[in-house]
């Protein structure tokens, strides 16, 4: 098995070997006080801008491959796919690790010394990977699933569950990374607690919850 230290120095010669490679005059630098979302928005109205910044991203995404698999598609129930997440929603989530506004050390090391186009890149590489749903092995908890879903859930992610600029795609996520989010949404506890969400959690039981990961993990 591959250490973190080891992955983390891997990481870290991907970005000597990005630095020294031949980059546009305009390369953001990761010290660099860059408007991310701003220039996320120059890059999707700019093919010449775009097309660089993906090539890097799927780069950088090779060192992510080992947690959260090839393409963005997790080997493991407990760690969340990337692929077919809002590239607004990645990019705002890479910067929060970045900044400690989001507690994951392993994270924010490896992400604070990302270049802001490495950033915006591997943001742009995520959103456009295919996510790979689990088909529903229970079809009668699934199917109660989306009736809670679709009763408690559906307003705010829609009928999809593919997420937004401002919430995670849910639709084909990992079971257990959905079952821990959402209890600990239930309990109030965690950083990232919606409100509203905490409220309408409050209500469920245990078999609530599984019903209702069933049927977000098999949402294609």
């Amino acid at each position: 098995m591959i250490s973190n230290r080891l992955v983390l120095a891997l990481f870290l010669s991907l970005c000597s070997l990005t630095v020294f490679a031949a980059e546009p005059p305009a390369r953001a630098r990761a010290s660099a006080k860059v408007d991310l979302q701003g220039r996320l928005k120059e890059a999707l109205n700019n093919p010449k801008l775009y097309e660089p910044l993906l090539k890097t991203g799927g780069q950088v995404a090779a060192v992510c491959d080992r947690c959260h698999g090839v393409g963005g598609n997790s080997p493991t129930p407990d760690v969340p796919n990337l692929a077919g997440q809002n590239t607004v929603y990645v990019l705002e989530q890479a910067r929060q690790f970045a900044d400690g506004e989001r507690h994951h050390e392993f994270m924010r090391r490896m992400i604070k010394v990302m270049t802001s186009d490495e950033k915006i890149g591997f943001s742009l590489f995520y959103g456009n990977q295919k996510v790979k749903p689990a088909p529903a092995t229970n079809l009668a908890l699934a199917a109660k699933g989306r009736v809670l879903y679709t009763k408690d859930c559906e307003s705010c992610h829609e009928d999809h569950g593919r997420g937004d600029e401002h919430l995670a795609r849910v639709a084909g996520q990992q079971p257990v990374y959905l079952t821990v989010a959402l209890k600990r949404s239930r309990a109030g506890s965690g950083a990232r607690v919606d409100r509203d969400m905490a409220k309408t959690l409050s209500t469920y039981a245990d078999g609530d919850i599984d019903a209702v990961v069933a049927y977000m993990m098999s949402m294609p």
